[in-house]
């Protein structure tokens, strides 16, 4: 779309410029970020890059053609692959959600869980949850009830249990097979999810057992309560098929197929819905990603429209400037993301929205793909648990009758990933060889 030739311009950021100031804009007026829906935000700036002239006079393209460049960016079969592993990963939540695999997930925690190990329990436990759900807003949904209980009955302060449930929530966000973060970084860079798990999980490793060895140091007092609930072990099957079959290396829609299925057949057969029944409950999860994957084809039109005005162009050369190593480049593309993130406040949007730039810098400065994907996921999902103006702790918040801001500070887990990230690209650890 888009010769190699052609100078850069500004012009071709003023789509991406729009989206940001008119979201960020409205979000800080109003006082809710909510006030402006994420996919009429991209819709506008979509519409500002159909409109925009090219910055070379020679240039003259029809509006019809323009709509065509912007289709074309749209239907990149990257993202289509994206959009139909979200619809899957939509399904496989709402059937698991109904067959009780995620209350079993967090009962199994609590009826394990000692005494003396409440905090940095409760955080493996929201680890083991997230990365089982592959989202971290459903996590905190289910777990900041759970945390205030314990905060209660313990004398611990409520925000650092919720702040420790958030951060165990963007654990799974950044790892979950299941996670759209994953698929979005995994996709956009075109590598599988087992190589970039594999990356990805040497690069948080040291964060996760240092924010456990802090909180057993902050932990106190002993929990009293109730019989946590009953669990039964054969819910857990799909989480296990979805992980292990990833693992092995299968495809990815393959994988989730299963996954839904053997949830299906769980569920009819333990009698929490029936086949028919079951139908719903795959819609219904559906329904859940569908916003996710309208806004993913909008923004590869974007990106589009963005590299035929030379935006993209733009960008990567300033990103680039004095960058003359791999590890400039790596920064850059976790600057970008993070940049994204803290505007937009999704880490899956802006992963997608940086995906195509830091391919170009992997493949001009020859860094491996699977760090490129690992980078971009941890940088978006990190920033996303410390903004208090995003989901994640605009929830915990709410449930939790503390302001965001409370919890922010307590979010270490998600303070330690930016830490080790900066380290291990500084060190160039884990180092592969480019393929």
């Amino acid at each position: 779309m888009n010769d190699k030739k052609t100078k850069g311009s500004i012009v071709g950021l003023l789509p991406l410029i729009a989206f940001l100031v008119i979201y960020m804009g409205i979000g800080i007026f109003t006082g809710s970020f909510d006030n402006m829906p994420l996919m009429v935000g991209i819709i506008i700036a979509v519409g500002i890059g159909l409109l925009l002239p090219h910055p070379e006079k020679d240039k003259k393209v029809s509006f019809e053609e323009r709509v065509n460049i912007m289709c074309r960016g749209g239907g990149d079969y990257t993202l289509i692959q994206i959009v139909l592993i979200y619809i899957l990963a939509g399904a496989f939540y709402g059937v698991a959600n109904s067959m009780h695999a995620v209350d079993s997930v967090v009962n199994i925690g609590l009826t394990i869980l000692p005494s003396n190990m409440i905090l940095p329990g409760l955080f493996l436990i929201g680890c083991l949850l997230s990365f089982s759900m592959g989202t971290s807003m459903g996590t905190v949904a289910a777990l900041i009830p759970i945390g205030v209980e314990v905060a209660n009955k313990t004398g611990i302060n409520v925000a650092l249990v919720c702040g420790i449930v958030v951060g165990g929530a963007m654990f799974g966000d950044n790892l979950s097979f299941i996670s759209d973060t994953t698929i979005a970084a995994t996709r956009t860079q075109e590598v599988e999810m087992k190589d970039k798990f594999k990356t990805n999980i040497l690069m948080v490793l040291p964060a996760v057992i240092l924010n456990v060895v802090l909180l057993f140091f902050f932990s106190g007092g002993s929990m009293v309560t109730e019989n946590p609930g009953s669990f039964d072990i054969v819910n857990l099957i799909p989480y296990v098929l979805v992980i292990v079959l990833s693992i092995l290396g299968m495809n990815v829609v393959a994988v989730m197929s299963l996954g839904v299925f053997s949830g299906m057949l769980i569920g009819v057969i333990h009698g929490d819905f029936t086949w028919l029944q079951s139908l719903t409950v795959i819609h219904d999860g559906m329904s859940g990603m569908e916003d996710m994957a309208v806004i993913t084809i909008f923004v590869g039109g974007m990106v589009a429209l963005m590299q035929y005005l030379g935006g993209i162009d733009y960008l990567l050369e300033k990103l680039t400037a004095g960058t003359k190593s791999a590890k400039g480049g790596e920064l850059s593309i976790a600057a970008l993301v993070s940049l994204l993130d803290i505007a937009t406040t999704n880490n899956t949007v802006s992963i997608i929205a940086a995906g195509p730039i830091a391919r170009d810098i992997a493949d001009k400065f020859e860094i491996d793909r699977k760090r490129v994907a690992s980078i971009l996921d941890i940088f978006s999902s990190a920033f996303n648990g410390l903004l208090p103006y995003a989901g994640q702790l605009l929830v915990a918040g709410g449930l939790a009758g503390i302001t965001p801001t409370d919890i922010m500070v307590y979010n270490w887990y998600s303070m330690l990933m930016l830490v080790f990230g900066v380290i291990f690209i500084l060190i160039g650890f884990p180092k592969f060889q480019n393929k």
